[in-house]
């Protein structure tokens, strides 16, 4: 279980050149190459090979996105990937379908997967405060957490047959930031989900 795929969906914009989302992938691969990871990685300006894509998604056991959350949702480029990527993997490689069969109508919508056993990672950076979420007295998400914004991101993987590593969220970034804090919470959380890897003797 020593395979980590990271995935870097920023989006270069003139006002969020993405060097926070760049940093946190530096870190993360840093600390996971230092406790024994194999480790590969694709960002939206790399050119886009389907199969190559499709076979690191296989490779791995677990996927790291590390996002802005842009309009409450992933960067357009990322959406692209998304398309092109995900949906050539319904052959099979990612999924079966959508696990329905015209032969048995017991099969549900989305039991298709053909990555069970793997797990994911969402790592997010936000401009919205950390206190906007999870508090009904907030006007805006009503209550709602993060992981009810990001939850089509969390179906996507689901449809896959992967299985969640609790989300990690930088807030505040752009207004408030305090990336110092930020880093030291994401190595301690890369720490509590990614034990040092034993070599086999």
């Amino acid at each position: 279980m020593n395979h980590v795929f990271l995935i870097n969906a920023h989006e270069y914009y003139e006002f969020s050149p993405g060097r926070l989302n760049a940093t946190l992938v530096e870190r993360a691969s840093d600390q996971l190459q230092g406790k024994g990871y194999e480790l590969r990685h694709t960002t939206m300006r790399d050119d886009l090979d389907v199969d190559a894509e499709i076979e690191k998604h296989m490779w791995a056991d677990t996927v790291i996105v590390q996002t802005p959350v842009n309009w409450m949702g992933m960067p357009w480029s990322f959406k692209r990937y998304m398309d092109f990527v995900y949906s050539a993997g319904m052959d099979g490689r990612l999924c079966a379908g959508d696990g329905r069969t015209r032969d048995d109508a017991t099969k549900q919508y989305g039991t298709g997967g053909t990555l069970t056993g793997k797990r994911y990672l969402l790592s997010l950076t936000f401009n919205a405060p950390r206190e906007s979420f999870g508090d009904p007295s907030q006007t805006f998400f009503e209550g709602k957490g993060v992981d009810d914004l990001l939850w089509p991101m969390h179906l996507n993987f689901r449809f896959f047959g992967m299985e969640p590593i609790e989300t990690f969220a930088c807030h505040d970034v752009m207004k408030n930031p305090d990336i110092e804090n930020d880093f030291a919470r994401f190595a301690t959380h890369l720490d509590e989900h990614f034990p040092a890897v034993t070599a086999n003797i």
